[in-house]
């Protein structure tokens, strides 16, 4: 539990019958410098209400990159046990004591197959809640419950936590999520595909024994984080999993570099750096945090990244992509599988298939691209772009597509989910570039 401490302010000069050091001069002193003080604090709070009023949600100061990594957010907080019952066998509440910010988000975790929260996700409990958000860890009725069980618990908590808990009414019940590891994110995915009112799901390693699981009718915003080193729920599962989310539900994959299955029940920094944006974006609707997802803004430790950047919280506009970035990401923005659009209302190319490009971002010394690839008159199975580097031009990373380069000839085909295309239909891939970026001549040939 994070507390706060205070102190009492010095006597007044007059009270106690001293005179400061530096005599009325200095006292003179000491009252410009605090009416300044003043002024610079009242000019803050004005552009901080102004706002937060564009958003009832917003809540705690502007984000920075050291304050999303730090292990504590801006909000003291308290916790409480809760007892068993209410469809669930109990667990442990935490929240922020400021009730001056009207209601909170809430999240509900449950533990992987045969574990406790108390002994691998507690430490998770604080550190949200410091951040402005409700957080409900709950102990399964049976610890040998399965993914189905486990979403229905995560569910009855959700109902406890805005009905009957004692914050019920420091909880929006329109903002609430799920999060789950191992089995427990299976439960978390199962919770949402039965409440798409759901704002948030996470599954940290999400798997359930003998798989089965299908995420075609997921309307909820969904986040893997995974570990690289996982021979429990590897990296090709999650694929096959990630890959049947639908192309219209906001989604992030992250894969954390050398960690394991178990990761994610110890303290872990970078798992936090990722969730407690994601969590800020769709519970709170807190498009400030999009600047940490969208590019990633600390890849460090982070081994793979997919999402559906720009993340855009469910009744927001999409922005307009911009054209520059404040520095040089490491990592690119690579989104999930893009679906094959329909027909444009412009004649399809003439040949099999013509591929356009656009500079999506730029910074000192690398830029960001986007390719499109259109198919013709006719359906085409399978195609590839090719284009000529510029002079001190490199590409470090493609998404949804293969890289193959020889001097400064490049080349980028399909792969397995994008390169069936109906006539006039089209797919995206992008890259990460290094050098200035210019307007490249390109090809596509088909197949």
């Amino acid at each position: 539990m994070r507390s706060e401490a205070t102190s009492s302010p010095p006597p007044d000069d007059a009270a106690t019958g001293r005179t400061p050091p530096g005599g009325p001069r200095r006292r003179i002193g000491r009252i410009l410098a605090a009416a300044v003080a003043v002024g610079m604090l009242t000019a803050t709070v004005a552009v901080s209400a102004a706002s937060a009023a564009d958003n009832p949600y917003q809540r705690g100061p502007d984000p920075t990159l050291a304050s999303v990594a730090a292990t504590r957010g801006p909000f003291a907080t308290t916790q409480t046990t809760v007892p068993a019952g209410n469809g669930f066998n109990g667990g442990y509440l935490y929240y922020p004591t400021d009730t001056s910010l009207g209601t909170w988000g809430a999240v509900a975790i449950v533990p992987g197959y045969s574990a406790l929260f108390a002994n691998e996700e507690a430490w998770m409990g604080p550190w949200l809640a410091s951040f402005g958000f409700v957080v409900l860890g709950i102990e399964t009725n049976s610890r040998t419950d399965g993914a189905e069980p486990r979403g229905t618990q995560l569910l009855a908590a959700l109902d406890y936590l805005t009905r009957s808990s004692p914050v019920r009414t420091r909880v929006d019940p329109n903002r609430l999520g799920v999060i789950g590891h191992s089995a427990g994110g299976a439960g978390a995915l199962s919770a949402a595909l039965r409440r798409p009112s759901l704002r948030s799901v996470v599954g940290l390693a999400p798997g359930a024994p003998g798989g089965g699981i299908n995420l075609a009718d997921d309307r909820v915003p969904t986040m893997f984080i995974s570990g690289e080193r996982d021979t429990t729920v590897t990296r090709s599962y999650l694929q096959g999993l990630y890959t049947t989310l639908p192309a219209s539900t906001e989604n992030a994959w992250v894969e954390i570099t050398g960690n394991d299955h178990l990761s994610f029940t110890r303290s872990n920094p970078t798992e936090m750096r990722t969730l407690i944006p994601w969590l800020k974006i769709f519970l709170d609707n807190d498009t400030r945090y999009a600047q940490f997802l969208c590019p990633l803004a600390d890849p460090s430790n982070i081994s793979m990244y997919r999402n559906t950047c720009p993340l855009v919280p469910p009744g927001l506009p999409t922005p307009t992509p911009t054209t520059s970035s404040p520095g040089d990401p490491s990592s690119p923005p690579p989104s999930s599988p893009p679906p094959s659009t329909p027909p444009p209302s412009s004649p399809p190319p003439a040949g099999a298939c013509a591929a356009t490009y656009r500079t999506t971002s730029t910074w000192p010394g690398g830029f960001q691209g986007e390719v499109t690839v259109t198919a013709g008159n006719a359906a085409i199975n399978g195609w590839t772009v090719r284009w000529t580097l510029a002079g001190g031009q490199s590409i470090s990373q493609v998404w949804n597509g293969t890289l193959t380069t020889s001097g400064s000839s490049v080349s980028v085909r399909n792969v397995s989910y994008n390169g069936s295309l109906p006539a006039g239909g089209s797919a995206t891939f992008g890259f990460l570039g290094s050098g200035t970026a210019t307007s490249p001549v390109i090809t596509c040939t088909s197949p």
